[in-house]
């Protein structure tokens, strides 16, 4: 497994997310779940797999290094520089209208469940196989592939991911998000 390299320069979330930020979370932690992957895969029964794979198969620290990284993939590549009115469009942007009555009470909920997650994980709006949108609450590594669901968006609630930036103001970081994400990348895994 090797790092993911970012598909924009390290400040261009500003102010979302700052360059200190991106380089701690993707240059530390990602790196290190990454390291530790790679030194535990060797003559596991994993070697040779997939990261989905790993993560819908294995468990503890094989898991979890796996699932994290897995988690910041998708988190890392859904990102653009910051937006005003940032807002979904296409196929998804009707599922989301007629599931939610409208994009801001999706985002609402949305946020809801990423402030409410309590300690350490992710806040996923998912697809189910029949293209509904499922939103859910995955503690530490998790993941909503292991639930059968494709993965389309996801927030980072783990304190590394806003603490520099927000401090313990998790709720103004998830709100900021919303102007950072690239539709187009979250249309284009709908649409998978």
């Amino acid at each position: 497994m090797n790092l993911i390299e970012l598909p924009y320069a390290p400040n261009a979330l500003e102010p979302v997310i700052s360059a200190a930020t991106l380089g701690f979370h993707h240059g530390k932690h990602l790196q290190a779940y990454v390291n530790n992957l790679n030194a535990a895969l060797p003559g596991s029964p994993y070697e040779g797999m997939s990261l989905e794979e790993i993560v819908c198969n294995a468990d503890g620290g094989i898991f979890n290094n796996a699932g994290q990284i897995l988690n910041h993939n998708l988190y890392f590549t859904q990102f653009r520089a910051p937006r005003e009115a940032n807002a979904p469009t296409g196929a998804l942007k009707g599922q989301i209208e007629r599931q939610f009555g409208s994009f801001e009470t999706f985002k609402t909920e949305f946020a809801a469940k990423g402030a409410g997650l309590f300690g350490s994980g992710w806040v996923w709006l998912s697809a189910d196989e029949d293209g509904r949108l499922v939103i859910t609450q995955e503690p530490n590594a998790g993941n909503p592939v292991t639930k059968g669901l494709r993965p389309l968006l996801t927030f980072d609630v783990w304190e590394h991911a806003y603490y520099l930036d927000y401090q313990n103001r998790r709720p103004d970081h998830l709100k900021a998000l919303w102007a950072i994400i690239d539709w187009d990348e979250v249309e284009r895994r709908y649409a998978e």
